[in-house]
């Protein structure tokens, strides 16, 4: 559907809405209030409800004019038949006090629901928790050790570098080492939990991670992370895929393709790009691979005698993907009318 058709629905919609509530409040008439109210806002089959519908065929590069062009018309009913019961429950149209009908049920307060992001993360922890992961937390003020050193990344990686970094100390940081920073990943998490537990370790870590990206549509300083690790013995590969493949369709639905492109991160190896094929598309999934023998030595495994697999995603890419959201920066705006609709 074309952006002109779609706005061109939305405005025959208004006008036809306009006459009704019109006819309504000429009429003085409660029962055809609700029936025209039932008719253009009702949750299940309300017009425009149906014209909701078009906006996931409008084009992708169109889909933010669209979506607010929407959500002014959705305001406009709204209005309309707000006017229209002020105007036959209030008596200004027959300027009395017979006009009340005090039998008419109240107006609900509106309430508010759980933010997008929110919903996500607890039905991510409902999939993983299904699959054996406990749900785990962890600081979001980290030290080198546990962001850095004991994920196998050193000092002069460029990963630690001060302007891709939010330390709190920055003349510390620039001489590297006891400084604490806004931790980059919720991998110090697992970090955490290895050094305190004995294999075998089988848990997810969710949180808010901070970069200082440059803020587009893709990218924000602040985002969530999903992070799985296993550790056992004889973890393969194959049980990473496994996961990864019940992961995604848990979430997605249907059977979702997976596959690996070789990549490298220091805390894995071998390393892989997860890639999910979704409705005929290859979306770019996340990082994984087999736990690094150095990340198990630095939290004092043995690793000849225990394996594990790791993977990490984004919480928000995952949220976009599954609602249509083509702009990060949507989920964090103040547009309560926008995040109203999820």
């Amino acid at each position: 559907m074309s952006l002109n058709d779609f706005i061109k629905q939305l405005d025959d919609l208004v006008e036809s809405a306009s006459k009704r509530f019109e006819d309504a409040i000429n009429q003085t008439d409660h029962q055809v209030l609700e029936e025209t109210r039932v008719e253009f806002l009702g949750a299940k089959s309300g017009k425009l409800k149906e014209a909701q519908k078009g906006l996931g065929k409008v084009a992708k590069e169109d889909k933010p004019i669209a979506g607010k062009r929407f959500n002014e018309v959705k305001t406009r009913l709204e209005e309309l038949f707000q006017a229209a019961t002020d105007v036959i429950t209030g008596g200004s149209k027959k300027g009395n006090a017979e006009a009340i009908d005090v039998t008419l049920p109240g107006l609900r307060p509106r309430l508010g629901h759980i933010h997008p992001i929110t919903q996500t993360i607890d039905e991510l922890k409902d999939i993983m928790g299904r699959l054996g992961f406990t749900a785990v937390e962890g600081p979001e003020i980290e030290d080198d050790w546990h962001n850095f050193e004991a994920l196998n990344i050193p000092l002069e990686h460029p990963a630690r570098d001060p302007l891709d970094n939010f330390y709190l100390n920055l003349a510390a940081a620039s001489h590297g080492g006891g400084n604490q920073l806004l931790r980059s990943q919720t991998s110090t998490v697992q970090i955490r939990v290895m050094e305190n537990n004995e294999p075998p370790i089988r848990i997810v870590s969710l949180g808010r991670v901070y970069r200082p990206d440059e803020i587009d549509a893709t990218h924000y300083a602040m985002f969530h992370q999903i992070e799985g690790l296993l550790v056992d013995t004889n973890v393969t590969m194959a049980d990473l895929k496994y996961v990864l493949r019940l992961f995604a369709s848990s979430y997605l639905g249907g059977d979702v393709e997976i596959r690996f492109r070789p990549s490298f991160f220091p805390f894995t190896e071998p390393s892989v790009e997860v890639d999910m094929r979704w409705q005929d598309t290859w979306l770019e999934f996340g990082g994984a691979g087999m736990v690094d023998p150095n990340v198990l030595k630095a939290v004092g495994y043995d690793p000849e005698k225990v394996t594990g697999f790791a993977f990490g995603l984004g919480v928000e890419r995952l949220c976009m993907r599954r609602h249509g959201i083509n702009d990060i920066r949507y989920l964090y705006d103040s547009n309560t009318k926008f995040l109203a609709q999820f």
